[in-house]
């Protein structure tokens, strides 16, 4: 049984959890026995590419998120886009996102994947998973796919929601000179809801976070926000050490 097989096995029984499907229904979806998708996510079969697909379809994933074993991604690029100053944001191939529904007043977390540009050198793109919960209380992941651009103060994000083209989002965070695990940014896009433009506050990090409530009030806009907000009639995050 490779570490490959045991890999994409995980990835499969972790959305499929997500998507609140038992085994017997990922099998009617992609006309597989139990048994089977039972061996694919134990990592006893080695999955085809065309099976690979219809399971990432009923999924409701992109194939890349099963199949990104760590230890296959390849390298980060070898200099920054300017100055030549490198940072972990810069360098990490995997980052955790976080922010706050007020809506639903719910904290929300997404995993970013980063990788090279094919037939692109020099270039990334980048897919952003959220996990989300329907009007039903359904478990599900919203899925986007887009580019990411480095410089010294900011890295960017552009992605489109893979099942609602009319939705185009911008992620900007800070790319800390300091070597610490997390970085503050604004997302900008529609709210899915109602179809209006909003922005949420936003933390990005490089290992997974604990839902906490130090986590919550990181996320959460504080008067001193609001008030400058007024003033300066602009939404501004800042870059907290």
């Amino acid at each position: 049984m490779s570490e490959i097989n045991q890999y994409i096995g995980k990835q499969i029984r972790r959305y499929r959890k997500i998507q609140n499907l038992t085994l017997q229904q990922l099998a009617n979806l992609i006309h597989k026995s139990r048994a089977t998708v039972s061996k694919y996510e134990t990592g006893e079969i080695t999955l085809d590419v065309e099976t690979l697909y219809d399971i990432s379809v009923a999924l409701h994933v992109h194939m890349n998120q099963l199949t990104d074993l760590p230890s296959l991604q390849l390298e980060a690029p070898s200099e920054p886009a300017i100055s030549g100053i490198q940072s972990p944001f810069f360098e990490a191939r995997r980052l955790y996102f976080y922010f706050y529904e007020g809506r639903s007043r719910k904290l929300k977390d997404g995993i970013i994947d980063i990788y090279p540009a094919k037939d692109q050198p020099g270039e990334y793109n980048a897919s952003l998973t959220i996990n989300a919960m329907s009007s039903t209380g359904r478990n599900s992941a919203l899925y986007y796919i887009g580019k990411v651009t480095y410089s010294d103060m900011l890295i960017r994000f552009s992605f489109a929601n893979q099942y609602n083209k009319l939705e185009e989002d911008l992620l900007y965070i800070f790319n800390p000179l300091e070597v610490r695990d997390f970085t503050e940014g604004l997302l900008c896009g529609i709210s899915s809801a109602d179809l209006k433009p909003c922005a949420f506050k936003c933390l990005v990090t490089l290992t997974p976070q604990e839902p906490t409530e130090e986590l919550l009030q990181h996320l959460l806009f504080t008067k001193k926000e609001l008030q400058r907000w007024k003033k300066l009639n602009m939404l501004i995050v800042d870059n907290h050490g």
